[in-house]
């Protein structure tokens, strides 16, 4: 451990002195705390062997005992790290018998899985614990964080969501987020699972801080739960400019009903004081650009004005119909104009313009009990 402890004395942060380093993840080893001549990482002394919170929180480091702490220092002299080699190594394998030694900021590289929760069990890359994913990630599968190739299988530094099995990510872009969202907000990115994720991800060694999401943090989103307020209109008549507004009146600011990123005050736009919404010309081009497309595509049907019964096949240009035909208001390709029986108008039929030979002979009267059918020979 000497030889990471010869750059401490010229950092201005001490090296903590159960892993020997200063510069490390934060995410990882925790926040540095010294007391009583220690300074330590907090995760580091939480993955300690033979160090347990005996006291209350406000004694010695976050429940450690200081005692205890200089105890398991001195213990972890002798042992060797397997993954870099050198020694102070305060971290052995849980497995019974293994005998297995690391540092904290040394778990990664040496693929050794720390569980953040319970007991703090650590495992070396032998014993670690496995996913039981059976499906393998297909060909040319990406990370759904990083958007980065993921590999052709499960493996350390490759996880899946346990529920879902299709969102694959890289252990450390998981826990990157896991970060960010804290335990309230951290869930699969696909399917949105939570608890049974949670749980894995717990298990695999990713450290889920249990505190709100970050993005919470100093209201970073305060800007968009702002009302705009100012307006918008091409010269506006307000004396006390486009910021200013009144409650009532024709100085009242009205949002775009569809938008709400512009306003207006009522008399710049010619509002009445009883008017109460408006749209912008950028939200009302949409809508008159919709009805614009609805007009174009009524305007193929036939301009008949009298109701009549909707048929499934195309009226003769001219058929003597039964005398309670109604006669057709424009000329033009003709549509049968019978209403229905109890009075109720039918909708209009589409005409084709297509001569069609006139027939000689009347057609039939509806049958009883279907009103509204007309039958077409």
């Amino acid at each position: 451990m000497s030889a990471r402890n010869e750059n401490a004395p010229d950092s201005r942060e001490r090296a903590c002195m159960l892993c020997g380093r200063v510069d490390v993840d934060v995410n990882v080893c925790g926040h540095t705390y010294e007391r009583g001549g220690l300074c330590a990482h907090l995760c580091c002394m939480f993955f300690a062997s033979e160090l347990y919170r005996l006291g209350l929180v406000t004694e010695g480091m976050e429940g450690i005992l200081i005692d205890d702490v200089w105890r398991a220092i001195w213990q972890a002299s002798e042992k060797q790290c397997f993954v870099c080699g050198e020694r102070g190594a305060t971290i052995t394998c849980t497995v019974r018998g293994c005998e297995r030694c690391f540092h904290l900021p040394c778990a990664s590289e040496g693929e050794c899985v720390t569980q953040y929760c319970g007991q703090y069990r650590s495992f070396c890359s032998e014993h670690r614990p496995q996913q039981a994913a059976q499906a393998a990630p297909e060909q040319g599968t990406t990370c759904i964080i990083c958007m980065e190739p993921v590999g052709d299988s499960t493996s350390y530094h490759t996880m899946v969501c346990p529920t879902c099995n299709h969102a694959w990510f890289h252990r450390r872009c998981i826990q990157g987020h896991a970060m960010c969202a804290g335990i309230l907000c951290f869930q699969c990115p696909i399917c949105r699972d939570k608890i049974p994720f949670c749980l894995e991800m717990y298990r695999m060694g990713i450290r889920i801080p249990v505190r709100p999401p970050t993005w919470e943090d100093n209201d970073a989103f305060a800007s968009q739960r702002e009302r705009h307020q100012r307006c918008d209109a091409s010269e506006c008549l307000y004396p006390r400019g486009r910021e200013q507004a009144e409650v009532h009146g024709p100085w009242q600011l009205l949002l775009c009903r569809s938008c709400a990123a512009e306003g207006t005050h009522r008399r710049c736009s010619n509002l009445t004081n009883r008017a109460g919404t408006w749209e912008c010309a950028s939200c009302a081009g949409v809508d008159n650009a919709s009805s614009a497309n609805q007009g174009l595509a009524s305007s193929s049907t036939s301009s008949a004005e009298a109701p009549g019964p909707s048929h499934g096949s195309p009226a003769p240009e001219s058929s003597s119909l039964s005398s309670s035909s109604s006669s057709q208001a424009a000329p033009g390709p003709s549509h049968s104009s019978q209403g229905t029986e109890s009075g109720r108008p039918a909708t209009e039929e589409r005409a084709i313009r297509q001569p069609a030979p006139k027939p000689s002979f009347q057609a039939p009267e509806p049958p009883l009990g279907i009103p509204g059918l007309l039958l077409i020979i």
